[in-house]
């Protein structure tokens, strides 16, 4: 059977029921220090050039266009565009050391949205009105796979908003003003992020058999990214 939201043997992982079930922010087994993320206002021109021209293209548009439909503009709040949540979820991507299957699954979950979406409206999502795009993730929430994958978008959105800044969501803490949040401190800053301790980069060493090569955004070298996040 070609795979889809819609496959009858999907079984919702480990992994994933963990994240689903715990939703706590900025946790991770492996950690190493060489996968420090950078905040967006501290790149370069050309670096903000090169973050700016991968999230104006597939799957990113996708994913843009799904968390902005999570949540949406409104005079009742905040959005995942204001609290960057987008460039967030990159981070998470790209520079922290998250789970193979995890990146697999968001990846494989904007291909499988597109195809129903064309399948359903001859569209693909981001070309869809509001109202069918909110048809169209209904329909796949409705499937286990579907809803997975729409529950692990909100729990990034959730940490895209509490998060420190540091991690890439909540620019200036936009998040926490609009909840009334006083954050602890001191805040992390670039250096101090839970996978920059020496504690994760020793956990990293001894589980450098689980480490596999990326690819540097920035510096186009091969880099290490942890497979296993809690």
């Amino acid at each position: 059977m070609k795979e889809s939201f819609f496959n009858k043997h999907y079984n919702t992982p480990k992994w994933l029921k963990d994240k689903l079930s715990r939703r706590q922010l900025l946790k991770s087994a492996a950690g190493t220090s060489a996968l420090a993320a950078i905040p967006f206002s501290s790149l370069t021109f050309a670096q903000k050039e090169d973050v700016e021209s991968t999230l104006n293209a597939e799957p990113w548009l996708t994913l843009n266009a799904v968390l902005n439909h999570l949540l949406p503009n409104s005079e009742q709040g905040i959005s995942a565009t204001d609290i960057k949540a987008t460039y967030y979820l990159y981070q998470l991507i790209h520079q922290q050391p998250t789970a193979t299957d995890e990146i697999n699954f968001i990846y494989k979950g904007v291909g499988w949205l597109n195809s129903y979406s064309q399948k359903k409206t001859d569209k693909v999502f981001i070309a869809l009105t509001p109202t069918d795009k909110e048809e169209v993730l209904r329909d796949i929430s409705r499937s286990t796979a579907g809803d997975n994958w729409i529950s692990m978008l909100i729990s990034n959105l959730y940490e895209a908003m509490l998060t420190p800044p540091s991690y890439g969501g909540n620019p200036n803490g936009i998040g926490w003003k609009w909840l009334e949040h006083q954050a602890g401190f001191p805040l992390p800053e670039a250096g101090e992020r839970y996978f920059e301790l020496p504690q994760r980069s020793k956990q990293a060493a001894t589980a450098s058999k689980h480490i596999i090569p990326t690819r540097n955004t920035f510096a186009g070298k091969p880099r290490t990214q942890g497979t296993t996040k809690a």
